[in-house]
C-alpha cells in the first residue's frame, strides 16, 4: 500500500515496473490509471486529475470525473511528476494525505481510495533545492524508492531483451523470428543506448524488418537515421576497455542461453568441447571431467538423433595436435 517513487532515465521501463507492482498488489483487480504529467498543459492537468463540475469554467458543459476517481480502489500512476506545477503539487499533497479530492468548481470533498506510484527522470532532491518541487510532497511520495538503472549499466539484459523484441515483432509482422548473430549481439552489448529499452525495442523492430538470410546480422540493426550500429563511436564509459567489453559480451552470450533445457546445454557443451579438441575423445573427456565411456555414450545418443559428430584426427595431424 506504500507510495512508490520510481526514478531513472527516459526509456528504462518505469511505467512497465509500475504496472508490474500493481499486478502484484492487493489492488490488481482494480483499475490502473496512468497520467503523463509532462504531456498535459498545467491549466488542464488539474481538471484531468481531479475532475470538474458543470460550469466550473468556459467549456465545462457537464461534470467530469478525474483520474483520481477513475482509479478509486486501484493504482494511480503519476508519470514524470517533476513536470507538475508547484501550485498543483499542493493540491496533490492534500489528496494523498487526506484521501479526499476537490473537483474544480466543486464545493464538496470527494473521498478516494487509491495507491500512488510516481515516476521521474529528474533528480527530485535537486528540484527541491531549486524550488520547483515541494519537499513535503517528495517525502510523501518517496516512501519506497526504486531506481531503475540505465540499460548500459546492465549489459547482460540487452541480449535477453533483444531476443524478446525479435519474437514480439516477428509475430506482429508475420515474418520468421530469426536468431541474432554473435557479431550482432556484440554490437548490441557495446552500444550506449541513450534511449534505453525504448531505443533498443525500436532498433530490434527495424532489424526484424530489414534482416535477410538465416540470422539477424549487424547490418540489419540500424539507428533511427538509418546509420549502422557502430559500437566504436557510441561506447559508454568503460566500454573502450577490452577487458570490460569482453566481460560484457560473455555475459550477454551467456544470457542468450536462458530458456534452453539442461540437456540442450549439455549437448552444446560436449559438442563444442569435442570440436575444440579436433575430435579427440580422450582430451574432450578430460576437459569435461567425465569418463571416456560416458562421452562415447553421449555421442552415440546424439548420432542416433541425427547430429553429425566430428571424427577424430588420425596420423600426422593427430600426433601434431597431441604434441601441441
Amino acid at each position: 500500500e506504500a507510495s512508490i517513487l520510481i526514478t531513472g532515465e527516459s526509456g528504462v521501463g518505469k511505467e512497465v515496473m509500475a504496472r508490474y507492482l500493481h499486478a502484484g498488489s492487493k489492488r490488481a483487480e482494480r483499475p490502473f490509471i496512468s497520467v503523463n504529467c509532462a504531456a498535459i498543459p498545467d491549466n488542464l492537468l488539474e481538471s484531468e486529475l481531479f475532475g470538474h463540475e458543470k460550469g466550473a469554467f468556459t467549456g465545462a458543459m457537464a461534470r467530469r470525473i478525474g483520474k483520481f476517481e477513475e482509479a478509486d480502489g486501484g493504482t494511480l500512476l503519476l508519470d514524470e511528476i517533476s513536470e507538475m506545477d508547484v501550485r498543483l503539487q499542493a493540491k496533490l499533497l492534500r489528496a494523498i494525505q487526506e484521501r479526499v479530492i476537490d473537483r474544480v468548481g466543486g464545493t464538496k470533498p470527494v473521498p478516494v481510495n487509491i495507491r500512488i506510484i510516481a515516476t521521474s527522470n529528474r533528480d527530485l532532491a535537486k528540484s527541491v533545492a531549486e524550488g520547483t518541487f515541494r519537499e513535503d510532497l517528495l517525502y510523501r511520495l518517496n516512501v519506497v524508492n526504486l531506481r531503475l538503472p540505465a540499460l548500459r549499466e546492465r549489459p547482460g539484459d540487452i541480449s535477453v531483451l533483444a531476443d524478446h523484441f525479435v519474437k514480439k515483432y516477428a509475430a506482429a509482422n508475420g515474418v520468421p523470428a530469426r536468431p541474432i548473430s554473435l557479431e550482432a549481439r556484440r554490437a548490441l552489448v557495446s552500444h550506449r543506448w541513450n534511449g534505453n529499452v525504448r531505443e533498443l525495442e525500436n532498433a530490434m523492430h527495424r532489424a526484424v524488418l530489414l534482416a535477410v538470410g538465416p540470422e539477424i546480422d549487424v547490418d540489419a540493426i540500424r539507428l533511427p537515421d538509418g546509420q549502422p550500429l557502430n559500437a566504436g563511436s557510441h561506447g559508454a564509459a568503460g566500454y573502450d576497455n577490452p577487458a570490460a567489453r569482453a566481460a560484457q559480451t560473455a555475459d550477454a552470450v551467456t544470457r542468450a542461453h536462458v530458456g534452453q533445457t539442461v540437456a540442450q546445454m549439455e549437448k552444446t557443451l560436449i559438442l563444442d568441447t569435442l570440436s575444440h579438441c579436433l575430435g579427440n575423445r580422450t582430451h574432450a573427456a578430460n576437459i569435461l571431467g567425465i569418463s571416456i565411456r560416458t562421452l562415447r555414450n553421449k555421442l552415440n545418443e546424439y548420432a542416433d538423433e541425427g547430429t553429425q559428430i566430428i571424427a577424430p584426427l588420425s596420423g600426422v595431424a593427430a600426433v601434431g595436435y597431441a604434441a601441441a
